[in-house]
């Protein structure tokens, strides 16, 4: 029996990326706060970017978004994971949803502090 071969160089690569597309698309399509998130990301983004502020900050506004959708997705594929497992409610699984709520919640005020601190600055000058 011979072990299968493993992708390697740019093949990789290309499948990673189709990999993280598809993720992408999942998250769409079956997470709402995914969605809101992105809807947020539309109109901050573009603030961003015609905000006049230090290259640093505009790191920090737009680092900020994007760990929001980085902490939602890993979330949802927590919540994947725990609904997979079976839809009877169990102690740990109900403890690993709330962990993830909670890390998105943290990501979100992260969030609102680096932008209310940045603009705020930028308004009282």
């Amino acid at each position: 029996m011979s072990v299968p071969k493993k992708n390697t160089g740019l093949r990789r690569i290309v499948l990673a990326g189709g990999y993280s597309l598809k993720g992408l698309a999942a998250a769409w399509r079956h997470e709402a706060a995914f969605r809101q998130e992105v809807v947020l990301c539309v109109i901050l983004v573009p603030v961003a970017l015609l905000v006049e502020v230090s290259m640093v900050e505009r790191l920090l506004l737009l680092g900020s978004l994007i760990q929001v959708l980085v902490v939602e997705l890993l979330n949802s594929a927590v919540e994947a994971i725990i609904d997979r497992i079976g839809p009877e409610w169990h102690e740990l699984s109900g403890r690993a949803k709330d962990l993830g709520s909670a890390a998105v919640f943290l990501s979100l005020i992260f969030m609102a502090i680096t932008w209310a601190a940045i603009l705020g600055a930028r308004m009282c000058y």
